[in-house]
């Protein structure tokens, strides 16, 4: 019996987490049509965000219940699955036309707090409040400088926000786009809430690791809303919100969640080792090369994010 209401969860969350996507994507092109903002800009931030927010959840709950394994491995996981297999399968779907401004800060930056957070739960065993009010101040600043640099040309405004809004009057576009965007991110978080939890009481029932569940099960059910949203974004052609969702979800991990989350509960590193954190940095400094060699992240270079995801998979499944 236990294991059919975890099937119909898995099953239920995933038909809300795509519909929940639709509905956000939908929401993010208008409120950056309107806003003036770029969709990139608005995949690294109100995308990126609301993503984010089961990670928050699950990250949080873990620390205040004693269980700092899930907690840090939700973070280091989802950073693995979102470059690994959102963007690698998004890329073997569809092409992303990858924007080379992301390598002015947001990628650079992501790698320096990436080493900054690998760092502290290597030499110091974990992550204390000093370091959650630094990642907290990192983050103000990250996204005032996103906001105050990512404006579009206001000439080219009116024909896309027509376009994007499909018939509903320009004076409420912001009301339509806020209620897209809230119905997605609610049917995004309820959606990978019920999926989680059947997918972690079919990974007891087999006696799988609480580390082992947080790397894994977890941190893919917990980054379920970017996967959903970015091959939405990118099946429509808006690979602005797909990259920056990814990029920005990363950094939203590290500096909201690790940054809210110790204030709460300091989170200590048991059971994450430094393959594991070494491999996320792996996954992160990936990205440099991949969009230096040129813009357009095409299904070889997917292909093989995918594989590198897939073969950290077979590892934790067999030697963690």
């Amino acid at each position: 019996m236990e294991i059919f209401i975890a099937i119909i969860q898995i099953l239920a969350g995933s038909v809300l987490l795509y519909f929940g996507a639709d509905y956000l994507v939908r929401g993010a092109v208008m409120l950056s049509k309107k806003a003036g903002l770029s969709s990139l800009v608005i995949g690294l931030t109100v995308v990126a965000f609301g993503t984010s927010m089961p990670e928050m959840v699950i990250s949080l709950n873990a620390a205040v219940n004693d269980k700092p394994d899930i907690s840090l491995g939700n973070i280091v996981g989802s950073n693995i699955c979102n470059i690994g297999l959102i963007m690698g399968l998004c890329a073997l779907i569809r092409p992303l036309t990858g924007d080379r401004s992301l390598l002015k800060l947001d990628i650079p930056f992501l790698c320096v707090i990436s080493l900054l957070l690998a760092g502290v739960c290597i030499f110091t065993g974990g992550i204390e409040r000093i370091i959650g009010i630094l990642f907290l101040l990192l983050l103000a600043l990250y996204l005032f400088y996103c906001i105050k640099n990512g404006k579009n040309d206001p000439e080219d405004l009116p024909d896309e926000v027509k376009e994007e809004a499909k018939g509903i009057v320009a004076k409420h576009l912001l009301l339509f786009a806020l209620l897209f965007v809230g119905c997605g991110l609610g049917a995004l978080v309820f959606g990978a809430d019920l999926f989680v939890k059947g997918a972690v009481t079919t990974a007891r029932m087999l006696h799988v690791s609480e580390a082992v569940i947080g790397l894994t099960l977890i941190a893919l059910g917990t980054s379920l809303p970017e996967l959903a949203t970015s091959l939405v974004a990118a099946i429509k052609g808006e690979s602005g919100i797909a990259a920056g969702n990814v990029i920005g979800s990363n950094i939203f991990n590290i500096l909201a969640i690790m940054g809210v989350t110790p204030l709460v509960m300091p989170v200590h590193a048991q059971g994450i080792d430094g393959l594991d954190l070494g491999i996320m940095l792996a996954f992160t400094f990936a990205l440099i090369p991949i969009l230096l060699i040129g813009p357009r992240i095409g299904r070889i270079k997917g292909g093989v994010l995918l594989l590198g995801y897939i073969a950290y998979m077979i590892y934790l499944g067999t030697g963690h």
